[in-house]
């Protein structure tokens, strides 16, 4: 579905292209939902990488399962090839392999033809929850109407249908780094062979107020995205309800949004 496409989409920051050794900006390996600093990075979520010299032309990637290069660029942490989705010059998004630690740091190093990076240390955890949104960690949430609309004002993303979501409303939401799921998935791989539920289902806040969870797992069509249905509950209407994740001792940002009218 193009609109689903958007949870990765959406995440991807063109960068500069120069051919140098790569380089691992400080702090610039983040979750790809939320762009949140600071937060660890869960096995198995997107990640998005930022540097220069991290590819010699942009490039993005079009197989199930991810490949591990693109462009001559490759990631890996802890020394577990990742499945890469988009490359630049100044920006990678990338999964982060399932069979890496769950807690502590792990090494991510990116590699093209001119070399190696220094190896940069991130933090681990088995949650980082972030919802995908356009822009990202501030804007739409990617929550998807019943027909297939984005719930957000009429006209508010270019090129894509849009509506107010209503109360009651079964919403999919596009979601990241929600843990372990119930049945294992190789890295880089789609969940189309089964249904995976994650282990532990996060809270879903919209406009403050829990919302009943219907699903929590693994998008079918898509490696390392989340999916969550979830119920609209009874709240104030508006074009700018916040919608948020709790996990793991993790509220998320209360800038991504959907808009709920009558």
């Amino acid at each position: 579905m193009r609109i689903a496409q958007l949870a990765i989409a959406a995440s991807a920051v063109f960068g500069s292209v120069l051919a140098q050794v790569p380089q691992i900006a400080a702090g610039g390996v983040i979750d790809a939902a939320g762009f949140t600093k600071g937060q660890a990075i869960a096995p198995g979520s997107l990640v998005s990488i930022f540097g220069s010299g991290l590819s010699s032309a942009l490039a993005q990637g079009d197989t199930v399962p991810l490949s591990i290069a693109l462009n001559g660029t490759s990631v890996s942490f802890n020394g577990v090839l990742a499945g890469l989705d988009f490359v630049s010059g100044g920006q990678i998004n990338a999964q982060v392999p399932w069979n890496v630690v769950s807690s502590g740091t792990v090494n991510v190093v990116v590699t093209t033809p001119q070399g190696g990076s220094v190896p940069i240390a991130v933090p681990v955890a088995q949650f980082s929850p972030g919802i995908f949104s356009i822009p990202p960690g501030a804007g739409y949430a990617v929550a998807i109407n019943a027909d297939g609309s984005i719930a957000a004002p009429a006209g508010a993303i270019a090129g894509f249908p849009t509506h107010p979501a209503k109360i009651g409303d079964a919403l999919v939401v596009y979601a990241n780094g929600l843990g372990p799921v119930d049945i294992p998935v190789a890295n880089g791989a789609a969940s189309t062979d089964a249904l995976r539920h994650t282990t532990t289902t996060p809270v879903v806040l919209i406009g403050g107020k829990s919302a009943q969870v219907l699903f929590s797992g693994l998008t079918p069509q898509f490696p390392g995205v989340n999916q969550l249905n979830v119920v609209v509950p009874q709240v104030t209407l508006g074009n700018s309800v916040s919608i948020q994740l709790q996990e793991g001792g993790i509220t998320t940002s209360s800038q991504v949004v959907i808009a709920l009218g009558n």
